[in-house]
């Protein structure tokens, strides 16, 4: 099943996962999807020369070698990661940014340590309500926008990690080497790459993707008037079979992915006759928070012709995906039941 990442853009690089690799619990560093704002650095920091600073509303500001955090308490968790913009060119209304169909999300078993033991060594002060992280990344382009980005102290403090593992393995270069911040359960926007300055703050960063470049909004709205993309959204993907494929009449074997952020998947149904009626998938594989849930639906067909496959989720609170996906101008969020819908030939 050897098949390369697509690669959308070099400069900044980002590419996204071939679906085939999305079928298993555990994605893959090497096809895992790599989303970047600035530019990558060739080499690794030297171990020796890295330290983490952590700065701002606490009592004492405080450094953190490498060699520290990883003799801290550890923490081990699976996260499915998802891209903001994943599913973007689904959706009907053409909008902005790279064009991601479903390959902008995976799941990862991480190491770290939990930002909450490294923030009481440095001890909040009453105004703390915000954690900003910078990242060694170069910006590209003549405005030099470095890539800040905050979150609200209590998800910091619940679950937040700071990982330097990815799936056993030290975290790869071009996914935030030594360190990066993962918020459980959040997009890809929150979890900043190659950190090295934690900020605590009274309020939230102010700047460009902050204010501009995660915000939900319409035509015509000022951007910061809009929501901060925060939260993965309830949804499920199809990855077996692809989109287009021609199949034999009898059992044909569905797979797909549920995740839900920071809430567990409850159940997974499947449409064979384009929403007209849906059965039970069975979900298979690991169970863990925030960890995707991987689901099967053995689909028995009898007859040749076109078939438009639908999967929807329901989560532990009552949750339901929406059959339509809610616009907005830079795509973000896309979890419609139609927009990840595909079309098989039985032949």
């Amino acid at each position: 099943m050897e098949k390369k990442i697509r690669v959308m853009s070099e400069k900044p690089l980002n590419a996204e996962t071939p679906i085939e690799y999305l079928r298993s619990w555990i994605t893959p560093n090497a096809v895992f999807f790599k989303r970047n704002q600035g530019e990558i650095m060739k080499e690794p920091i030297d171990l020796s020369q890295w330290e983490l600073i952590i700065e701002g509303e606490v009592e004492k500001s405080v450094r953190f070698s490498f060699e520290q955090i990883i003799r801290m308490p550890k923490a081990i968790v699976s996260n499915t990661l998802e891209c903001s913009g994943n599913g973007r060119s689904l959706l009907e209304e053409k909008a902005s940014g790279n064009p991601w169909t479903i390959g902008g999300v995976g799941n990862a078993v991480w190491g770290g340590v939990w930002l909450r033991d490294l923030l009481e060594k440095a001890g909040l002060k009453e105004e703390a309500k915000h954690i900003a992280f910078e990242g060694l990344d170069k910006p590209l382009g003549s405005a030099g926008i470095k890539f800040v980005r905050s979150i609200p102290i209590d998800k910091a403090m619940s679950s937040t990690l700071l990982a330097y593992e990815m799936n056993g393995e030290p975290l790869p270069l071009e996914h935030g080497y030594p360190l990066r911040a993962l918020a459980l359960g959040w997009t890809g926007a929150n979890c900043v790459k190659w950190l090295y300055k934690i900020t605590v703050l009274d309020h939230p960063f102010e700047g460009f993707y902050m204010d501009n470049a995660y915000r939900v909004h319409q035509k015509g709205e000022d951007p910061k008037s809009g929501e901060v993309v925060k939260r993965i959204k309830l949804k499920s993907i199809i990855t077996q079979p692809l989109p287009g494929e021609t199949l034999e009449a009898g059992p044909v074997t569905i797979l797909g992915a549920a995740y839900a952020g920071e809430v567990d998947v409850e159940r997974v149904e499947v449409s064979v006759d384009n929403g007209k009626s849906w059965e039970v998938a069975e979900l298979i594989g690991p169970h863990e928070p925030f960890g995707w849930r991987q689901w099967q639906y053995v689909w028995e067909v009898k007859r040749s012709g076109d078939f438009t496959i639908m999967a929807r989720a329901t989560d532990t609170k009552g949750g339901e995906q929406p059959m339509n996906a809610q616009w907005n101008v830079l795509g973000y969020g896309n979890n419609g039941i139609k927009e990840h819908s595909i079309t098989v030939h039985i032949k």
